[in-house]
């Protein structure tokens, strides 16, 4: 497009004056501007869609679940499960009076209820209700004392809901606390029964109770496990998610100031030199080159306090349409329009290779980079692009001249550029090295090697 612009102002039909020459200038530089927004646009297309799906993923997994509602419904059930069994076979099998087995089956069924509010006082009622019943069997009723059968599966119920809900230590306790009352109570019966006729109830009950103890302890611990292992992996998810936006905007940042910088600069430059290169140019044009100049650097700044933002919370994709090697004549005669002659020097097994997609792009944005280097920090140097392979590396150098006029900053000094971290951060991700300093003759020399026998 800018080549069949030049040749319709150069060449056209319409009437020579000092003024075609001048807009011809003028529509080159102006016409870079679409160019670099174009460039642009893709790269701004897909930011942060990945990000964005991470979020939702990890909103639709950390919904809240109601684990509270299974300890009522099981505490429920088995208290009224066993009320009527604690409160018949007291009375038809072991000679309870009704008024009495009636009471204290009550107390037991809501003990195991009160646990989710209240442990020690649920325990408490549960222990009495135990000695209540211990107390009231007759010693010739023939019973399991100091247990009824329906009692010995309450206690144990007990025992396992207390671990559930109250903890490790708290079901500890109520466990080596009910033994310690079984054993009281056999001991101490007032109707003259001793331990040996509790001997059943008193090797049964530790037995059964710390199976359920056991078994509720692993499986609560199983549990504390797995949920430590969702929280690591919502962890790592979230770290996961934040690094890929880091990367996202660090990605960004460095597209932006590969491409825009690259136009910016020869903008900036065409519009600089113009007074100098262009013969007879009128005033109104100078202040109009002027005015391009100063719009450049006022962007260029703004583009800089852009990148610092969006690198500081900082990789990785590339989007298409992805510029190769085929394309590093455009730059040379990009950097030929802004005043620096430049020489590209490609090597035949170069042209023959089939370079991975992630080499060629870095290779090119190097080369954007330090050509823009070369416009910005020595105006009219001559550089020299040198393309080479070496067994599986590719050698990439760009090296130009001292410079033969002052560079015209365009930036504040003392302000960190990006260009040099983002040709790093490049060269890294493609499994590369990357030298860059001043020659012992004068200029400046970069050198990259970038593996192409590597994955992709």
């Amino acid at each position: 497009m800018m080549a069949r612009a030049e040749t319709e102002q150069e060449h056209g039909s319409a009437a020579p004056g000092k003024r075609r020459p001048v807009l011809s200038r003028l529509s080159r530089v102006v016409m870079v501007v679409p160019h670099a927004l174009g460039a642009v646009r893709p790269i701004l297309a897909g930011a942060g869609e990945p990000a964005a799906d991470s979020v939702a993923g990890l909103r639709r997994r950390n919904r809240p679940v109601l684990t509270w509602l299974l300890p009522w419904l099981i505490a429920g059930f088995l208290a009224f499960t066993l009320l009527p069994l604690n409160v018949t076979l007291a009375v038809t099998e072991f000679d309870v009076l009704p008024l009495l087995a009636f009471v204290a089956g009550i107390a037991q069924s809501a003990a195991l209820v009160l646990i989710l509010l209240r442990p020690r006082v649920a325990t408490a009622l549960q222990f009495v209700a135990v000695a209540v019943f211990a107390v009231a069997i007759p010693p010739d009723s023939g019973s399991t004392w100091p247990l009824t059968v329906s009692g010995l599966f309450t206690l144990v119920a007990h025992i396992a809901l207390v671990a559930a809900w109250a903890g490790r230590r708290m079901a500890l306790v109520t466990w080596s606390a009910s033994v310690l009352l079984l054993t009281v109570v056999a001991l101490l019966d007032p109707r003259g029964r001793t331990l040996t006729d509790g001997l059943t109830m008193m090797i049964l009950y530790p037995i059964l109770s710390t199976l359920a103890l056991g078994a509720v302890l692993m499986t609560r611990g199983w549990q504390e496990v797995r949920r430590e292992l969702a929280d690591a992996r919502r962890d790592v998810e979230v770290e996961q998610s934040q690094r890929a936006v880091a990367e996202e905007r660090t990605r960004i940042a460095r597209e932006l100031h590969d491409v825009v910088a690259h136009s910016m600069s020869v903008i900036h430059m065409q519009a600089t030199s113009a007074s100098y290169r262009i013969k007879d140019l009128d005033p109104e044009s100078k202040a109009e080159f002027a005015r391009i100049a100063a719009g450049a650097r006022a962007t260029m700044r703004e583009m800089r306090q852009l990148l610092a933002v969006l690198r500081d919370e900082s990789a990785d994709p590339e989007l298409t349409p992805v510029p190769g090697l085929g394309r590093l004549p455009e730059l040379v005669e990009s950097a030929g329009r802004a005043g620096v002659p430049v020489e590209l020097r490609e090597a035949e097994a170069v042209r023959e290779a089939v370079l991975p997609e992630s080499v060629a792009l870095t290779a090119y944005r190097i080369v954007q980079e330090s050509l823009s280097n070369v416009i910005r920090h020595a105006p009219g140097a001559r550089t020299t692009i040198g393309l080479d392979l070496d067994e599986l590396d590719l050698v990439l150098s760009v090296e130009n001249d001292a410079s033969a006029q002052p560079a015209q900053p365009m930036e504040a000094p003392g302000r960190a550029g990006h260009g040099l971290p983002g040709m790093r951060e490049r060269v890294r991700l493609v499994g590369g090295s990357l030298q860059a300093g001043p020659r012992a003759e004068g200029g400046y020399r970069v050198l990259a090697t970038l593996p192409i026998g590597g994955q992709e």
